[in-house]
């Protein structure tokens, strides 16, 4: 059981890191540009550092396909939160519905 979370988890705690990395910066929009890329790659390190031991323990539960698929909900998820969090954007209803088409794409990728 273990087994089959801890993929999830760290899924999870890779996709904070990468979303921070890829858009942590709009806030500082006046730091110079190669700054901004040399910062996103250190936090990239980190997402990394549990994004490729999440797909090895995950792919001895789910395949490749189920494997990604469950990394794009946990970015959306992940994204959402920090686009109106930190980000202080709107969540509009269409995003929402978009989401739910892909909530739709997990069930049939994950039917057997």
């Amino acid at each position: 059981m273990l087994r089959a979370f801890l993929p999830i988890i760290l899924l999870t705690i890779s996709n904070i890191f990468m979303t921070f990395a890829w858009y942590g910066h709009l806030k500082f929009k006046s730091t110079a540009l190669w700054i901004v890329i040399l910062v996103s790659w250190g936090i990239a390190l980190f997402e990394y550092c549990f994004q490729v031991p999440a797909n090895r323990i995950g792919h001895g539960v789910y395949t490749a396909a189920q494997l990604k698929t469950i990394q794009e909900v946990i970015t959306l998820v992940v994204f959402s939160v920090f686009s109106v969090l930190y980000l202080k954007e709107e969540f509009r209803w269409n995003y929402l519905v978009g989401f739910l088409f892909i909530v739709l794409a997990v069930f049939f990728i994950f039917k057997k």
